[in-house]
């Protein structure tokens, strides 16, 4: 028996067909092989076409279909990842209405801070755990305010990972994690929060019907199957937001366990058992996949919008993609801790929620026309991802999240052994790489919801640990100084 999983993300759409019994991949494939478009109308906005997800996912299920050779009827299920806090709006025909607003668009950032105080900072923090910042609620806000004609025909509102199983299956649906991260939910009466909804004057009937994270959602109807080449009635039984299934995907899901991803956006995503909050709404808190009424399991998460892209920046306008990522680790590699004094900030993909929204810029400081070449801007890029890290990761233990063994998988960022070890170094983390990505963890939580698992404990038998990083105690002074150098360019800014 086979589980099928599926992980939109905004550079790319991912599928992997999971041997159930084994825990191997039997066949993985991702399109579009360079970077997915995202569309730029304005400074600080961010968009991408709903079809074009659907497009890559038809020749991303066609390539790991052809590659497994395994007959669609052997599927027993299907896990939807997705990038969060993205806004689909669709009309009565289900037909998508316009772009969606992914998650690093920032046009929306006044309205979620303009409610925050009307609402009232502590109310908000309270009952939404957040404030609605630049979320999906307030997205739709923007769209209310500036595209009246176009908000008159919406008739639901998804995110992105609703949208790919609608179209898998035709229904219309979404979970409580889901809406959560759209500040759609309110812990404390434990459904959907009405006084947001109220307050941005939006109609409740918007709100799609909730599933739980782990259930038989819906089934594959015909029309997918025979564009997708999978079995009619095939069971969509997991979906979640990319950094919450990315911690499922390392079996974080337990009070103190810490997971983290380096791809476009970074994020380091630690599970507590309490409803806390950060009073200055730097970090935010999500229902975790796992989380009940009776049984809390919130995923406090900080994220850097600006870590890969930085990294893909430098590959194309300093390397001018002369160098492969791997050749540009070396080189870093070759530069000492620090960078000789260079610092790079990089915070140039949007507003940051760490930074109270505030959107500064990339910036490097420190460059020396006679010292530093494109190896000390390698390193020091690596460096500042890092930093922006631990940066955020003080202000998780300040609610009570502390970093002791860190887990992700090898890959995007995590193949960097300069971006390891420093973070090792200046976090003083273990640091556990694993064999996984989006995708397999989709697949493994469509086992759990499908009740092909019977536990997570069963799901996660197979997972391989590939490698761990302890601190590199003896350097552990100039991770520091390299550090509070960075940290000392960031406050100028603030």
């Amino acid at each position: 028996m086979y589980l099928l999983g599926i992980d939109i993300g905004s550079s790319s759409v991912k599928a992997s067909i999971l041997d159930a019994t084994t825990g191997k991949v039997a066949a993985s494939a991702f399109y579009p092989k360079q970077e997915m478009k995202i569309t730029a109308l304005q400074a600080g906005w961010a968009e991408q076409a709903p079809e074009l997800w659907w497009e890559n996912l038809k020749l991303a299920i066609h390539d790991v279909l052809s590659a497994s050779k395994v007959d669609p009827k052997a599927i027993n299920s299907i896990g939807i990842s997705y990038q969060m806090h993205g806004l689909v709006v669709v009309d009565k025909n289900k037909k998508v209405l316009r772009p969606s607003i992914i998650w690093c668009d920032s046009r929306a950032a006044e309205y979620g801070n303009k409610a925050f105080k009307d609402l009232g900072e502590k109310n908000c923090l309270a009952s939404l755990l957040n404030s609605p910042g630049n979320f999906t609620a307030s997205k739709l806000k923007w769209v209310k305010e500036n595209e009246p004609e176009l908000y008159s025909r919406i008739d639901k509102i998804m995110l992105p990972g609703d949208y790919i199983a609608m179209k898998l299956s035709g229904d219309i649906k979404t979970t409580a994690s889901g809406l959560s991260e759209g500040i759609l939910w309110n812990f404390k009466e434990n459904k959907v929060a009405e006084s947001l909804l109220n307050y941005y004057g939006f109609d409740s009937s918007f709100i799609p019907q909730i599933v739980p994270t782990f259930s038989i959602q819906s089934v594959v109807n015909a029309e997918a199957a025979a564009e997708l080449g999978l079995a009619e009635g095939t069971i969509i039984s997991y979906r979640a937001g990319d950094q919450p299934n990315n911690a499922l995907s390392l079996n974080v899901l337990n009070p103190g366990e810490i997971a983290t991803t380096a791809g476009t956006s970074g994020v380091v995503y630690g599970v507590s058992g309490e409803v806390k909050y950060d009073p200055l709404s730097r970090v935010n808190t999500f229902a975790h996949v796992n989380h009940t009424a009776e049984a809390a399991r919130l995923g406090v998460l900080l994220c850097i919008n600006g870590t890969g892209i930085l990294n893909s920046w430098l590959n194309k306008y300093v390397g001018n993609r002369a160098f492969s990522y791997t050749e540009m680790n070396e080189k870093a590699a070759k530069v000492a801790i620090g960078s000789e004094g260079l610092s790079i900030l990089p915070f140039g993909n949007g507003s940051e929620r760490v930074l109270q929204n505030k959107n500064i810029g990339a910036q490097v400081s420190g460059l020396g026309f006679n010292t530093h070449t494109d190896a000390h801007l390698f390193r020091a890029a690596q460096e500042g991802i890092v930093f922006s890290f631990k940066y955020g990761m003080e202000i998780m233990e300040e609610i009570g999240i502390h970093a002791n063994v860190i887990r992700a998988g090898k890959a995007n960022m995590f193949l960097s052994p300069v971006f390891r070890e420093t973070l090792a170094g200046v976090s003083g983390a273990t640091i556990e790489l694993y064999d996984t990505d989006g995708s397999v963890g989709a697949a493994r939580g469509a086992g759990i919801g499908s009740g092909y698992y019977n536990s997570a404990a069963e799901a996660f038998a197979s997972l391989q640990k590939l490698e761990t990083v302890l601190p590199d105690t003896s350097n552990k002074s100039a991770y520091e100084d390299a550090y509070q150098n960075w940290k000392k360019q960031l406050v100028k800014q603030l």
